[in-house]
């Protein structure tokens, strides 16, 4: 009798030694994951998780935006500017593009916080396509379009029709907004560097 329930207690100590070692093991695999997690992929959960709410977000200018995000580039990230209205007003959305070197901070509440941190499933192989894309690639889709942007720098607005993308630079034909670009309609052109865009409206 003694010995069946030393075998008992000593069965029970290695099951609760088990399941501690397993947890453990757990806790220390989603610190390894943790640790290697970027900006990019808690974006990507973000995008992935929470597309109706709008991320309040920090750029490099100075200037906090909210934007309903919709689709992760390889370096970008594209949705609506929610633009506030007056109390009564409804708010205004705006398409836009927004350069990840651009982002400061994202002021997120505790949901927010645990969504972005959710492991993402792998992508199907249409959406890996996107993940790939680089900004020169999508501003040469507005080229190739004709569409009028507005280019936010650190220190100002450039708006006007892309002439050229290259490959660390755009070239805006500058003219004003609700004209088409022609040449008696532009004031001038700017050669603007990829690295000074801090968001392109579109």
């Amino acid at each position: 009798m003694r010995w069946e329930n030393l075998f008992d207690d000593l069965e029970g100590q290695w099951e609760t030694a088990r399941l501690a070692e397993e947890r453990d093991q757990r806790a220390e695999e989603e610190r390894v994951r943790v640790a290697r997690t970027v900006v990019r992929d808690r974006l990507r959960a973000l995008t992935a998780s929470d597309q109706a709410r709008p991320l309040r977000v920090s750029l490099s200018d100075g200037t906090w935006i909210d934007i309903r995000a919709k689709v992760l580039g390889r370096d970008w990230l594209s949705g609506d500017l929610v633009v506030p209205g007056e109390a009564s007003a409804a708010r205004e959305e705006r398409a836009c593009i927004l350069p990840l070197a651009s982002i400061h901070a994202l002021a997120l509440d505790r949901d927010q916080v645990r969504s972005s941190l959710a492991p993402v499933a792998e992508l199907p192989p249409e959406r890996g396509i996107v993940d790939r894309i680089g900004l020169p690639f999508v501003l040469r889709d507005l080229c190739r379009r004709r569409a009028r942007v507005e280019l936010r720098l650190h220190d100002t607005v450039v708006g006007g029709t892309l002439d050229r993308v290259a490959r660390d630079h755009v070239d805006v034909a500058v003219h004003e907004a609700g004209t088409p670009r022609r040449e008696s309609a532009v004031s001038g052109y700017r050669l603007v560097p990829l690295a000074g865009i801090v968001l392109v409206r579109v």
